[in-house]
């Protein structure tokens, strides 16, 4: 989504974020194709290589194949950039490491200090789906 509305002018972005909404808000798959085809429809005279492009994308909704409670947690991609947010800060306060396996050694800490902290929480929607999950994956 950020990268079509980099290429949208601004008197157009209101309205194309809002439609794009309805789409990722759709009660189903089947919906949300459809919905992709009217947005697409209605926006490739004005962006017509961005609305190409949007139509060949496969796995715009694969967050439709997860349970509903999690699809608003996968779709976005907040958690990651939170933590990478942190992580680049930490990086800078360290300042500067001797080679490259110094900043490697000094990451996976990080990582794994962020798994131990979050090991034991479930993020909204995922305790409910545990089971759906697991099926899905085992």
């Amino acid at each position: 989504l950020r990268n079509l509305t980099s290429h949208v002018r601004k008197s157009d972005m209101r309205d194309l974020m809002s439609e794009f909404k309805e789409i990722r808000q759709s009660e189903s798959l089947e919906e949300a194709k459809q919905a992709l085809d009217n947005f697409i429809l209605k926006w490739k005279s004005k962006y017509s290589n961005q609305m190409r492009k949007l139509g060949k994308l496969s796995n715009l909704f694969t967050f439709y194949e997860f349970p509903p409670s999690i699809r608003a947690s996968i779709y976005s991609t907040n958690l990651i950039e939170a933590f990478n947010k942190k992580l680049k800060k930490k990086i800078r306060q360290k300042e500067q490491f001797p080679n490259e396996d110094a900043l490697q050694r000094f990451v996976t800490t990080q990582i794994l200090e962020y798994n131990d902290k979050f090991e034991e929480r479930a993020h909204r929607g995922f305790r409910g789906s545990k089971d759906t999950l697991d099926s899905m994956f085992i």
